[in-house]
């Protein structure tokens, strides 16, 4: 079963719309790749099934959406495939029980740590996630804050150790090693599409204890995306997967919904 997912997911790639590049310098295809997994269109909505199963193969479940606006310099509408600037992360937690209404809100910059604000509507909180907790659980699951909005191309030395038929295949190695618990991770570039497909996080000890899979890929407006993802920690055993629907790009995101007084009063009508 695992062997023909891997095809199938394969066959997808290969028939995605994006004529495949050449001749690409390394930070080309970091940028390229960063465009293409985090910088879709102006802005994006989509909703989340999580599935996290643990070491014992128990299963907990999340359900969620996810708002995403990419700050564009003003006067310009829609961005161009080279536009990697700051952007704002708005995720609502519609279930179970436990972490209804909860608010997950990022403000990713360049040149600078993220902003990260957590609402705990049980105790009416908001908790600032300190950039020391960015490479801890994201509610449980095996996937990281950091994960949610994506790790900026330049906390990272990156280096294409090898280009294959389908794929390019980088090594990032952090700038600041002291702030992850990472060595360094492994990503496998599409090159029709520059999607990631995997990354695999290296210790110190060069084992792979994290590994992040696509398991599903679709075009949604004529952009390649990744539907369903799963990360796995032998670590910590087990996985979480993502289940991506109702994609959406370009809905027309209005910036202040991305601010602290809308994590105790959400923008309803952005999350039907």
């Amino acid at each position: 079963m695992k062997h023909l997912m891997a095809v199938a997911i394969l066959a997808a790639l290969l028939l995605s719309p994006g004529a495949r590049a050449a001749d690409l310098t390394t930070e080309e295809i970091v940028d390229k790749a960063m465009h293409a997994n985090y910088y879709r269109g102006a802005d994006g909505r989509a909703r989340v099934a999580m599935t996290i199963i643990d070491a014992q193969e128990r299963t907990r479940e999340r359900e969620f959406i996810i708002l995403r606006r990419d700050d564009l310099p003003a006067g310009q509408e829609d961005p161009d495939d080279t536009f990697l600037g700051d952007q704002k992360f708005f995720v609502y937690f519609l279930r179970p029980s436990d972490v209804r209404k909860m608010v997950f809100m990022v403000w990713k910059h360049t040149d600078k740590d993220d902003d990260r604000w957590l609402y705990l509507p049980s105790l009416d909180l908001v908790k600032r996630i300190a950039s020391s907790e960015k490479r801890t659980s994201f509610v449980g699951s095996h996937f990281f804050y950091e994960d949610v909005s994506g790790r900026y191309k330049t906390e990272d030395d990156h280096e294409l150790i090898e280009t294959t038929d389908n794929f390019y295949v980088l090594k990032h190695t952090p700038k600041n090693p002291a702030s992850v618990e990472f060595d360094h991770y492994i990503t496998w570039v599409h090159k029709g599409t520059f999607l990631v497909t995997q990354t695999k996080f290296h210790d110190k000890e060069g084992n792979v204890y994290r590994t992040y899979d696509a398991l599903k890929v679709e075009t949604i407006e004529g952009k390649p995306t990744v539907m369903k993802a799963r990360m796995s920690d032998s670590r910590l055993g087990g996985h979480t997967i993502l289940d991506y629907s109702d994609v959406k790009y370009d809905v027309g995101l209005p910036d202040d919904i991305f601010t602290e007084r809308y994590l105790r009063r959400p923008p309803v009508q952005h999350l039907r």
